[in-house]
């Protein structure tokens, strides 16, 4: 089958995503991929775009977080002929499970993985569709190597670069976008 997926950087991937003014509360500008999802040769070239950066850490499987990190994650595992594999919110998976609890600015939380999703020496690349502060992402890492995994990359499609996320991670960090503010 033909490749034909535009170019990432002919397409202006930015233009296909919607800022929305205090979402969830007051003083947030949120970074909606809805609009990007919606338009299919922008989709495509960005998933193409996450498949460039991924592929040289040869990855065995991917692993996407709850919930829009999933779908980078699926599309991308296709596109890359790899198993995918979700980290959830307590209480989501069935049978099984393996958890992480971490901080959060205002108390706790927890992701879990099922205790059988990964194999030990299996190089995970850990995905998301935006990097912000990065507690939930560097809790991905920790639950992955919990779980046997190696890591040898995180990624997203978005990285907001002003939170400084990435310097919360032990791991290699790439974003397709940046946005400075």
């Amino acid at each position: 089958m033909a490749d034909l997926a535009p170019d990432p950087e002919a397409i202006d991937l930015k233009s296909h995503i919607r800022g929305v003014p205090d979402f969830p509360k007051p003083g947030i500008l949120f970074y909606d991929i809805s609009t990007l999802l919606r338009h299919g040769p922008a989709w495509r070239a960005a998933v193409k775009g996450v498949a460039r950066m991924v592929e040289p850490h040869k990855p065995t499987m991917l692993a996407g977080i709850e919930s829009r990190g999933f779908l980078l994650a699926a599309p991308l595992a296709l596109e890359l002929g790899l198993g995918f594999t979700m980290l959830r919110k307590p209480r989501k998976l069935p049978g099984a499970t393996i958890g992480y609890n971490y901080a959060l600015e205002y108390g706790t939380d927890r992701i879990e993985i099922q205790a059988d999703a990964v194999k030990p020496g299996d190089r995970v690349v850990l995905l998301d569709d935006l990097l912000a502060t990065g507690g939930t992402m560097s809790a991905g890492i920790k639950l992955l190597r919990e779980a046997g995994a190696e890591v040898p990359l995180a990624a997203a499609l978005i990285e907001l670069t002003f939170l400084e996320g990435r310097k919360r991670l032990d791991v290699p960090f790439e974003a397709l976008l940046a946005y400075d503010s």
